[in-house]
């Protein structure tokens, strides 16, 4: 086959809030393959930012429509995953629906002709193991594992022995896997078998070192693209309240409902004016944000298994900005802390303690200046997409000569 191929990427949701999707295509598409994203367009507020991410882009965009005003098809994709919906949670009748629309999405991948397909999320995954008994070429990246992810309450109705399968066939049958953390690829071979997935950690390309003096008083800072439960902010709010030395805490995302009010009720009044809470932003533009504050906060459940084990890009990009890291102490981010353990620390679980760690490391402005540059060092050394965009091209090389199994 030729060097160069057609490549077809295929993600749940909006390109803006899938970057390890665009660094892929990105990476792909500038060194010579023909590469389409196919998304599903859901999310209204996304498209203006996605057209805009593509006038640039060195791929080309196909979307599965299920925004209102995008006519009699969209309508009857958001009637149908409406049903599947209700029959999961009435009926208990769980299908891959119920999450999206698969239907359309695999109707789509089946009929472009593309050498090689990468699938990300769990549509796309089921999809893909699909084309993969039709003797089509194959990959998967397991950024999230789908089925160990989320609170109790929100897995309820998700097509979780669905999930299982699938993502057993894809370790076993894909023509190569990827994911986050050496502990999530061993996670999944010690569950699965098959083969272990490749490494391609979420950093990002190097952005220009910030040159700026600490902020008086230091700002922490935390981003997402939903700002909810489940993801630490709690814990971390009760042990800040906790703290006496001065500081603030900047939180970016989109709101769950009530829950901005949720989390101000956690902090004394002294405490409360000291948070605020900022809107998403363009992709381009956090980079510039998170080097605007002093102190990246990297919080995540460690009894959700997912959220133990993957590395979220949210670690990689404060060390790429150059910010000291405030991390709880989750297996995957256990992986960062011991590479460059003088970029800031790892929380105790007892408040009492995370609170006297954060005022030590608030007191002492040497000590935080010295986390951020060795942060800013290992980016540079270890953690940015320039070491790790050969790997993802090596890989794809493999797989485009691998032929494809008829079994």
């Amino acid at each position: 086959m030729s060097s160069f191929a057609r490549i077809l990427i295929v993600t749940n949701g909006p390109l803006c809030r899938n970057p390890r999707v665009v660094k892929e295509a990105t990476t792909l598409g500038r060194n010579g393959h023909a590469v389409t994203v196919l998304t599903v367009r859901n999310h209204a507020p996304s498209d203006p930012i996605d057209l805009a991410l593509l006038c640039a882009a060195p791929f080309r965009r196909e979307t599965v429509d299920m925004l209102p005003g995008c006519g009699p098809a969209a309508f009857a994709r958001r009637l149908f995953v409406r049903g599947a919906r209700v029959a999961a949670s009435r009926l208990g009748w769980k299908t891959i629906s119920s999450l999206g629309p698969a239907g359309s999405v695999l109707r789509r991948m089946r009929a472009f002709p593309a050498d090689l397909i990468i699938v990300h999320n769990e549509i796309p995954h089921w999809a893909g193991s699909r084309l993969i008994g039709e003797g089509r070429r194959v990959a998967a990246d397991i950024e999230d594992w789908h089925s160990e992810d989320l609170l109790p309450e929100e897995r309820r109705h998700r097509p979780m022995l669905l999930l299982r399968r699938t993502e057993q066939f894809l370790l076993r049958r894909a023509v190569y896997t990827t994911t986050t953390s050496h502990a999530l690829a061993d996670a999944l071979f010690a569950r699965y078998g098959g083969v272990r997935p490749c490494v391609l950690s979420n950093s990002f390309p190097l952005q220009t070192e910030p040159r700026r003096a600490l902020g008086d008083p230091p700002a922490f800072f935390w981003f997402s693209q939903t700002l909810g439960a489940g993801r630490g902010l709690e814990n971390f709010l009760s042990a800040w309240s906790l703290t006496t030395q001065p500081s603030t805490v900047v939180f970016l995302g989109e709101p769950r409902p009530r829950y901005t009010e949720d989390l101000l009720r956690l902090l004394p009044a002294s405490h409360r004016l000291r948070v605020s809470f900022r809107p998403l932003v363009p992709p381009d533009a956090l980079p510039a944000v998170i080097a605007a504050h002093d102190i990246g906060l990297a919080l995540e459940d460690s009894a959700i298994v997912n959220r133990d084990l993957t590395i979220t890009n949210k670690i990689l990009q404060y060390l790429n900005a150059g910010l000291a890291v405030v991390a709880t102490s989750t297996t995957g981010q256990r992986e960062v802390i011991r590479a460059t353990p003088d970029c800031g620390l790892l929380l105790s679980p007892d408040l009492k303690v995370q609170a006297a760690q954060l005022d030590e490391i608030l007191g002492d402005r040497a000590r935080l200046r010295a986390c951020q540059l060795a942060a800013r060092a290992a980016a540079e050394r270890q953690f940015c997409w320039e070491l790790e965009s050969p790997r993802l091209l090596e890989t794809v090389a493999r797989a485009l000569a691998t032929p494809i199994s008829s079994s």
